[in-house]
C-alpha cells in the first residue's frame, strides 16, 4: 500500500519513477515472502501471527495469520505481480502513477484476504482488491471498457455485500450461543447454529466466491472484464483475483459450515461438473482470442468446485495444485494474447494464422502452455486434474466419469489455439516480431515455473497438508458431533490429535 502511494505520487514527476517504485515494492514482498519458507514452526498452527485489538467494542481485530497455504498464495501473488508489472512497462504510457497504485494496491487486498482471520478485516481487504480493479478496466482497458468495469463491479460488489450480511449473521449467531461477540475466525470455528441458519449463512459466503472464481451460472461477468482489461489486469485477475475464490472455499466455508458444506456438496460438484463442461464448449466457440482464453478459465474453475466439495485430501490436494497451476499457465496465455495484440492491432484469430514462421519463439512457449491447459503430463496443470479427478472418484465416480469429459473438451479447445494463431496458412498482411528481452524474461520464468510444478510438486503438498488436514478434521468432528452443539471445536487448531481423542 505505501509502494502504490508513492508510486502514484512520484509518477505525476516521471513515470519511469512509478515503475520502478512499483517493480522494488513488489520484489521486496516477495523475497521477505521466500524468506518466510524456512520459518515453520513445529507444532504450531501458523507459521507467523500477529493479533491487535482494532475495534474492542464490536469484536474486530486485526488479525493476521501465515500457514502453509496462505504461503503458497502469497508466492503466487507477488510472483505475478512482479510479472505483472514488467508486461505493462512500455503498454501503458497514460496516467502511468496512478496505474501502478492500482496494481499495488490490488496486491495489497489479495494479501490481506489470503491472511485475514478477522472476518471484519477479511470483507475490508475483499473491498480493497475490487476497486482498483474497476479503475484498471475502466481507465486503461479497450474499446467497450466501461460496460466491462461497470459488470465487474456490479457482480462482484453485489456477491460480497451478501458475504457481509453473512459474517453479521455469523456474528450474531456466535454472539447469542456464547455471550462473546466476536469476528474472529478461530472464535467462529464451531458455533451451533440449526441447520437452516447454517445453509443460509454458508450461502451468503458461496455467492462471493462462487461470484469471484466464476461458477455458472454466475461467469457471465468474467468473459467481459478479461478482454476489456490491459493485459496486466486480464493476468492479475485470471491468475490471482479469481483463486481468492477458490481459497475461501477452502478456509471459510468448509470450516465455519461443515454440515451445510456437506449437504450443498452434491449441487456444489454438479455446478463444477457444467463449469469444465460448458466453459470448454464456451471456449471453442470463441472466436476473439483472448475471450477464448478467458472461458478456459470458467473450465479449469469448475475443477476447483469439483474437489473442494469431494471432501477428501486427494482431492485437495488438486484443487491446490490448480490454484497454482492454472495461476500460470492461464496467466501466461493472456500475456502472449496482449503480446500478439500488441503487435497486430487484433484479437479475432480468423483473421491470424501461419505466426510461428514470424515469431518462433512465442510460438514455442504457446505450445507449452497451451499443453499445460490441457493437461499434458509433466506440467503443473496434469498434476492438478489427475489429483483433482482420483479424489473426486471416492466421493461420486459418476461426476469424475463427466469430469474427464472436460479433459477432451480442453483437448479440442486448446489444439484449436495453435492450429488458428501459429499454423495455417500465412496472412500477409499482418507483419510481426519476436519477443523482446523483457518479454522473454517474463514467459520463460512462467515457463520454468509450470515445468518445476508438474516435475516436483510434492514440495508444494507438503507446505499445504497441514491446512488440508484441518480442514478434513473440521469435516469428521462434525459428523461425529452430529446436531450437538461443539462450541469447542476450535480446540482442534492448537492440538487436534487430543482433541479427536478426547471426543
Amino acid at each position: 500500500m505505501a509502494g502504490g502511494a508513492i508510486a502514484w505520487i512520484t509518477g505525476k514527476w516521471n513515470p519511469r519513477f512509478s515503475r520502478y517504485i512499483s517493480l522494488a515494492s513488489v520484489i521486496t514482498d516477495l523475497v521477505l515472502t521466500i524468506g518466510m519458507l524456512g520459518n515453520n514452526n513445529s507444532g504450531q498452527t501458523w507459521r507467523i501471527e500477529y493479533l491487535y485489538n482494532w475495534i474492542p467494542r464490536f469484536g474486530i481485530r486485526i488479525h493476521l495469520a501465515l500457514d502453509g497455504l496462505s504461503l503458497l498464495m502469497l508466492l503466487l501473488t507477488f510472483f505475478i505481480g512482479v510479472l505483472a508489472i514488467l508486461i505493462s512497462w512500455k503498454e501503458i504510457t497514460k496516467n502511468t502513477g496512478f496505474f501502478h497504485f492500482n496494481i499495488l494496491w490490488i496486491l495489497a487486498g489479495i494479501t490481506g484476504v489470503f491472511l485475514s482471520l478477522d472476518l471484519f478485516l477479511f470483507y475490508f481487504f475483499w473491498e480493497v482488491m475490487l476497486i482498483p480493479m474497476y479503475f484498471l478496466i475502466g481507465i486503461w482497458g479497450h474499446e467497450n471498457r466501461i460496460y466491462a468495469s461497470y459488470k465487474f463491479f456490479i457482480f462482484t460488489q453485489a456477491s460480497g455485500l451478501l458475504m457481509f450480511l453473512a459474517i453479521i449473521g455469523l456474528y450474531l449467531v456466535h454472539g447469542l450461543n456464547t455471550g462473546i461477540y466476536s469476528f474472529d475466525y478461530m472464535d467462529m470455528l464451531g458455533t451451533y447454529m440449526s441447520p437452516n441458519v447454517e445453509m443460509i449463512l454458508m450461502c451468503g459466503f458461496l455467492a462471493a466466491f462462487l461470484v469471484k472464481l466464476p461458477v455458472v451460472p454466475f461467469h457471465n461477468w468474467l468473459p467481459d472484464a478479461h478482454t476489456e482489461a490491459p493485459t496486466a489486469g486480464s493476468l492479475i485477475l485470471a491468475a490471482l483475483m479469481l483463486k481468492t475464490g477458490a481459497y475461501g472455499l477452502l478456509r471459510f466455508v468448509v470450516p465455519l459450515f461443515p454440515n451445510a458444506a456437506e449437504r450443498f456438496a452434491p449441487v456444489g460438484m454438479l455446478l463444477g461438473i457444467i463449469g469444465i463442461l460448458y466453459g470448454a464448449k464456451l471456449a471453442f466457440a470463441q472466436t476473439d482470442l483472448k475471450r477464448l482464453v478467458a472461458y478456459t478459465s470458467v473450465n479449469h474453475m469448475g475443477f476447483i468446485v469439483l474437489g473442494v466439495f469431494a471432501f477428501n485430501e486427494l482431492a485437495y490436494q488438486g484443487v491446490i495444485i490448480q490454484i497454482i497451476a492454472h495461476g500460470i499457465s492461464t496467466g501466461a496465455l493472456f500475456v502472449i494474447v496482449g503480446q500478439l495484440y500488441e503487435r497486430l492491432h487484433t484479437r479475432d484469430i480468423n483473421k491470424m494464422g501461419g505466426l510461428w514462421k514470424q515469431v518462433p519463439a512465442m510460438g514455442g512457449i504457446g505450445l507449452v502452455f497451451v499443453m499445460a491447459s490441457l493437461g499434458l503430463p509433466g506440467l503443473g496443470n496434469f498434476v492438478a486434474e489427475f489429483l483433482t479427478l482420483t479424489g473426486t472418484f471416492k466421493s461420486s465416480v459418476l461426476f469424475t466419469c463427466l469430469a474427464s469429459l472436460g479433459l477432451i473438451a480442453a483437448t479440442i479447445y486448446s489444439i484449436r489455439i495453435m492450429q488458428k494463431v501459429f499454423y495455417g496458412k500465412t496472412n500477409p498482411g499482418l507483419k510481426t516480431h519476436d519477443l523482446t528481452i523483457r518479454e522473454s524474461i517474463v514467459l520463460g520464468a512462467m515457463v520454468i515455473a509450470i515445468f518445476v510444478l508438474g516435475i516436483f510438486p510434492q514440495p508444494v503438498l507438503n507446505m499445504a497438508k497441514p491446512a488440508i488436514l484441518k480442514t478434513l478434521h473440521v469435516m469428521q468432528i462434525s459428523r461425529e458431533a452430529g446436531k450437538e452443539p461443539v462450541v469447542d471445536v476450535s480446540r482442534f487448531v492448537t492440538d487436534p490429535d487430543e482433541y479427536i481423542s478426547d471426543k
